[in-house]
C-alpha cells in the first residue's frame, strides 16, 4: 500500500470529524469542495488508514473495563492468545514482556460480574493480576447501568463500532428492519447516551510498542515531562495509576525503559504485532452481539468463553 500524503489524509480527518455520518455529496455541498475531489480523498483512504467509529460510554451498558497482565510461557503464547482473542469480554489482547512476560490484556466486565475476572482469567494462566481501570481524572461515580436494550441494538452497535459509515441501506438489510427504523435505533442510542460520538480514527501502524507503568502515585509533571510524546493515563482504584507510552520500534527501545522507569513503580513492554492485530480486529467485529443473551436479557457470563 503506497504511503498516504499526510495533507490529504489530515484534510478527510477534519472533513469527517465535522461530518462523521453525512453523504459524500452533502459534505461537498456543506464543505464548499467538489464532489470528485472528496470522493477521490474518501477512496483513497477510507477503510485503508482512517475509519468512522462510535465511541460507546460503556458505563451506560453496565460495563466496567479492566487491564490484566498474564504469565504465559512462549511456547503456549499464540495458543493462549487464540483463546482468549475469542472471548468477546476481552477487548485487546497483546505480548509483553516485563513484571509479567506473556499477555497483556484490556477486558470489558459486566458490573454484575466484576467478581468473575480472577476466575475467567485463570483459564487462561495460573500466574495474572489484574486491576480496574478509570478515566482519569477519576469522578467516583459507581453508576453503572445494565444491558437493557433488544439483541438487535448489541448488532447495531458492532456495525457503528467498527465502521459508522456503513451505509443505512446495508444496516438495514443486515438487521432486517426499514431505513426509518434504524435511523430511529441510531439516535435512541445517541439520545440515551449510549454513542457519545462519532469520530474518525486513523490507524497507519505507527506506533509498534508500547510501554506500560503502574504506579501507586502520579506526578503531575509527568504529563508535562512527556508531553511530546503519545501517552494516555488512567486511574486504578485502590492501586493508583496506569501509563502508557506509544512509540515506534525505530525508536531505541533501552533509553525508552531507562527514561519511563523513573516515574513507575511496575513496568513491561507491549508489542503491537499484525498477527495479534488481526486476531483482536476479529473478536472486535462482532463483540457486542455475542456478549448480549439472543433475548436480549442481559449479558453472557463472562466464564462461558
Amino acid at each position: 500500500m503506497p504511503e498516504p500524503v499526510m495533507e490529504e489524509l489530515e484534510l478527510l480527518v477534519e472533513i469527517l470529524d465535522r461530518h462523521p455520518l453525512e453523504s459524500l455529496r452533502r459534505i461537498a455541498e456543506s464543505e464548499g469542495i467538489e464532489y470528485y475531489r472528496l470522493k477521490r480523498l474518501h477512496d483513497k483512504y477510507y477503510g485503508k488508514y482512517l475509519t468512522v467509529s462510535a465511541s460507546a460510554n460503556i458505563r451506560r451498558i453496565g460495563l466496567r473495563s479492566f487491564v490484566a497482565f498474564l504469565s504465559v510461557s512462549p511456547d503456549r503464547l499464540m495458543e493462549v492468545a487464540s483463546r482468549v482473542t475469542r472471548n468477546p469480554f476481552i477487548g485487546y489482547a497483546n505480548p509483553a514482556f516485563g513484571f509479567k512476560n506473556g499477555l497483556s490484556l484490556t477486558i470489558y466486565v459486566p458490573d454484575k460480574q466484576k467478581k468473575l475476572v480472577g476466575k475467567m482469567l485463570s483459564k487462561y494462566s495460573d500466574d495474572y493480576e489484574y486491576y480496574e481501570v478509570r478515566a482519569y481524572p477519576y469522578s467516583g461515580d459507581e453508576d453503572f447501568g445494565d444491558w437493557y436494550l433488544s439483541y438487535d441494538y448489541a448488532v447495531l452497535l458492532d456495525i457503528l463500532k467498527w465502521d459508522a459509515r456503513t451505509p443505512i441501506t446495508e444496516i438495514s438489510r443486515r438487521l432486517g428492519k426499514s431505513r426509518p427504523t434504524v435511523r430511529y435505533m441510531i439516535k435512541r442510542l445517541q439520545e440515551e447516551g449510549i454513542i457519545v460520538k462519532f469520530a474518525p480514527l486513523v490507524d497507519m501502524n505507527i506506533h509498534n510498542r508500547g510501554v506500560i507503568g503502574l504506579t501507586k502515585h502520579l506526578d503531575d509533571e509527568v504529563l508535562e515531562r512527556f508531553k511530546e510524546y503519545e501517552i494516555t493515563v488512567g486511574v486504578l482504584p485502590g492501586y493508583g495509576y496506569i501509563l502508557e507510552w506509544f512509540f515506534s520500534s525505530k525508536e531505541d527501545l533501552g533509553s525508552k525503559v531507562l527514561e519511563f522507569s523513573n516515574y513507575v513503580e511496575k513496568l513491561l513492554i507491549e508489542y503491537f504485532d499484525p498477527v495479534f492485530k488481526e486476531m483482536n480486529d476479529r473478536n472486535l467485529k462482532d463483540r457486542y452481539q455475542r456478549m448480549v443473551k439472543e433475548d436480549g436479557n442481559g449479558y453472557r457470563s463472562i466464564l462461558e468463553f
